[in-house]
């Protein structure tokens, strides 16, 4: 893992060096493009796209840098000389225009044509570098390892540039010495033209290392694609005979499969200095670089923003807030001192004279006594901090449950505000243990969550499982692996606290659907880290049918529906049926899934409610979202707010096209991090589903019927359809001319044309009388 990600930072500094390096000198560069049938018209365009790119880095001018090329593939053929063309807009316009030829791959008669006709339009001067850059896949008919010594022998420096899948050894042979200074791959584009500039300024033909920057040594690898003989297996096979008598022997059957191959060499590349090599950020802040010297870190919650993820502590929310401390035998005198220490250390640092919160202290062993009430400190900590030292050890056995049963009955206890008005702050108990409960602590956590308060658990891994039932939540655990780091936890108590006063979806209505990618890119086991995601993102909704519903959908190259908005009206349905969903594997398309939650899962007929917002949380890897945009757009467009959580090094261009805003997407370094960003998302999705309801979005009318508004409502226009939603097929058959009528009809038809006919025929008949 450590090589993985050695490498990584590696390439990335690669890139970023090979942006910077521009080349400025003297120079004739010969491109020899391979045009065989061999590299194809795909490969053909990339590497004349390689060979844009790098005239772009180059100062073409004609005192300067002068470009030719040559393109072979049964014979070769001068496209342009060097004296052609001499700024790089004529340069790439006229590189754009050369088309593929095709052919066999005479390599040697293209370096055979520069031995004979050197360098067309070039400078016959020992001050200009003569240098040819050969862009083949290295599969030559002929010999051409004689004319490349040649070549090399009058003074040219060859580089070897593989395409597709290269025959390396071919290259090798070819490129000017020393070999792994000679070769790239033009694929891996920024390092093919990060390396050649750096065997050009190591040779002094040029300048193109930026200040501050060095050239460096490591392992790097080559791939290619080759053919692999596996022995199969024998048969009987006939021979020949002796006589009349058949001869038969065993033959071998042999398979041949193709196979990638990794040739690992040598690999010398600028490097330039990361600014976040220092590890400026903080408190497990993540740097994130943007060039050779800015940079930004994204922290964890509880932190402060950009640089450096300084703490910021403050205990700015709201909250009635209740410390719950282990007193018991089993703890030992220095485990509660820890306990008192941490405590004392927490308030020290979060608690100011202008905090909103209030705070009160309780002890439990085999009993449990409330210390100081809620408030009763409000505006002075020294008074605070002075009762928490004079907390003491409570002894006996750690009766957990009962504790929690007593602090809810007695904990909060609030003086009214006015004579009618009490206070309503959100109550939080922070539970500071370090030792097993011996008796149950599932209902009295469960009593305690049903009269809404919030329990938040403190203690060291090996309770992590028992505090989980505690506080209900994982989200709301937090361990600590020993005592010298509780101290640490500070900052993310302080989140995790504040997080409370911040839930503001309690109670709010939304129909919410969770796209989980379960593709080979996430992993089987990074599926189940999505799961347990989503199952702490839900326990923070009201579920039902009046206010939140949920749905899930998890999707590989198909998308599924786990279940949907109406399936269940329970939290903690909804956690069971979380856990049920299956890896699907394969690859991911972003796109299907979300085309199919807008056809098969936010509809009125799958449980979508018409004046409810609706929001889809797309969480991946981003390795799908290439058809995502699109659809995306579309789903949006009908009045559903899209967010998007991108784990890894996603491409965060294309998940924000995806969300469509910034503030919509939330990109996590790991999956282990996701936990630090559940308060972001809620807090994000809160925001969105509290703005006003466009009820014709997305369309509640079935069947194509109109959406129209009136008032504060809407009705549906409805054809061939009734019903508030257009559901029931019209039993009243419209008039259409083209539609032959109903038989009865007919009947009337004839006889009203019959009395028409008749009435005629009494008119003429009293007009001939009368003349």
């Amino acid at each position: 893992v450590q090589e993985i990600q050695t490498s990584h930072e590696n390439i990335v500094k690669i890139n970023s060096a090979g942006e910077m390096m521009k080349c400025s000198a003297a120079m004739d560069i010969l491109f020899l493009m391979d045009g065989s049938y061999s590299v194809g018209k795909g490969s053909f365009e990339r590497s004349k796209h390689y060979a844009i790119k790098l005239c772009q880095a180059l100062d073409i001018g004609p005192g300067k840098v002068r470009v030719g090329m040559i393109q072979f593939g049964s014979s070769p053929r001068l496209e342009f000389s060097l004296d052609s063309y001499l700024t790089k807009q004529e340069l790439k316009k006229h590189m754009k225009k050369i088309s593929f030829r095709g052919g066999s791959t005479q390599t040697g008669l293209a370096l055979k044509y520069v031995l004979r006709k050197g360098f067309p339009g070039g400078r016959n001067s020992s001050s200009v570098a003569r240098i040819a850059v050969l862009l083949s896949d290295g599969r030559s008919q002929g010999n051409v390892v004689q004319a490349a010594a040649q070549l090399k022998a009058a003074g040219v420096v060859l580089f070897a540039v593989g395409l597709r899948y290269p025959k390396w050894e071919e290259l090798h042979a070819l490129a000017s010495e020393p070999m792994e200074s000679h070769v790239f791959f033009a694929e891996h584009f920024y390092d093919a033209v990060n390396g050649l500039y750096t065997t050009l300024s190591t040779f002094a033909v040029c300048s193109a290392t930026p200040p501050g920057c060095q050239v460096e040594t490591f392992p790097c690898e080559r791939k290619t694609l080759e053919t692999v003989k596996e022995l199969q297996g024998n048969f009987m096979c006939w021979k020949g005979s002796k006589g009349y008598s058949p001869y038969t022997s065993l033959c071998p059957f042999y398979r041949y499969n193709k196979v990638y191959r990794r040739h690992p060499t040598v690999c010398h590349r600028t490097l330039c200095p990361d600014p976040c090599d220092s590890q400026p950020c903080l408190n497990g802040g993540t740097c994130v670089s943007e060039g050779p010297e800015g940079f930004h870190c994204v922290c964890p919650p509880g932190y402060g923003g950009d640089p450096h993820c300084a703490p910021a502590l403050s205990l700015d929310c709201s909250v009635d807030l209740l410390f719950l401390l282990e007193g018991s035998d089993a703890l030992t005198l220095e485990g509660f001192l820890r306990l008192k220490s941490f405590l004392k250390r927490f308030l020290q640092t979060v608690i100011g004279s202008n905090s909103p919160s209030k705070v009160g202290l309780a002890v439990f062993g085999a009993e449990a006594q409330v210390e100081a009430t809620v408030g009763r400190f409000n505006g002075d900590l020294r008074a605070l901090l002075q009762a928490v030292e004079a907390l003491k050890p409570f002894g006996g056995e750690t009766r957990t449950g009962h504790a929690l049963r007593y602090v809810t009955r007695h904990g909060f206890v609030s003086e009214p505000v006015f004579a009618d008005v009490t206070d309503d702050l959100p109550r939080v108990v922070v539970l500071l243990t370090a030792t097993p409960a011996i008796d149950e602590v599932v209902e009295p956590s469960k009593y305690a969550r049903d009269r809404e308060i919030f329990l938040i658990g403190v203690g060291p891994d090996s309770l992590k499982a028992q505090l989980n039932n505690i506080t209900g939540n994982p989200q709301r655990t937090l361990t600590y692996s020993a005592p010298d780091r509780l101290t640490a936890k500070i900052p993310e108590l302080k989140a995790k606290i504040c997080s409370v006063d911040t839930q503001g979806c309690l109670g709010q209505a939304v129909d919410l659907v969770f796209a989980l990618d379960a593709s080979m890119g996430v992993g089987r086991d990074n599926f189940v880290a999505l799961q347990n995601f989503v199952r702490s993102l839900t326990v923070q909704f009201d579920i039902n049918r009046d206010v939140a519903q949920v749905a899930l959908v998890t999707y590989g190259r198909r998308p599924a529906t786990v279940f949907g908005l109406d399936a269940h009206e329970t939290g903690s349905a909804i956690l069971k049926a979380v856990g049920d969903a299956k890896f699907m594997g394969g690859v991911a398309s972003t796109g299907t899934a979300l085309l199919h939650i807008q056809s098969d899962v936010l509809t009125v007929a799958k449980g979508a409610r018409p004046g409810v917002n609706k929001a889809v949380v797309v969480v991946t890897d981003g390795s799908g979202g290439d058809d995502a945009v699109v659809p995306a757009q579309r789903i949006r467009d009908s009045g559903v707010s899209v967010f998007v959580v991108g784990i890894g090094d996603v491409q965060s261009e294309r998940l924000r096209q995806i969300a469509a805003s910034e503030e919509r997407m939330i990109s996590v370094p790991s999956y282990e991090d996701l936990k630090y960003f559940e308060d972001v998302l809620v807090q994000m999705l809160c925001s969105e589903v509290k703005k006003a309801v466009n009820l014709c979005k997305p369309n509640p009318c079935m069947n194509n019927g109109t959406c129209i508004l009136s008032g504060g409502s809407f009705r549906c226009q409805c054809q061939g359809f009734e019903g508030p939603h257009c559901e029931t097929r019209s039993s009243r058959t419209p008039s259409r001319g083209d539609r032959p009528r109903p038989a009865g009809l007919r009947k009337k038809s004839r006889q009203k044309k019959n009395h028409q006919e008749l009435l005629r025929h009494y008119k003429l008949h009293r007009r001939r009388h009368a003349a």
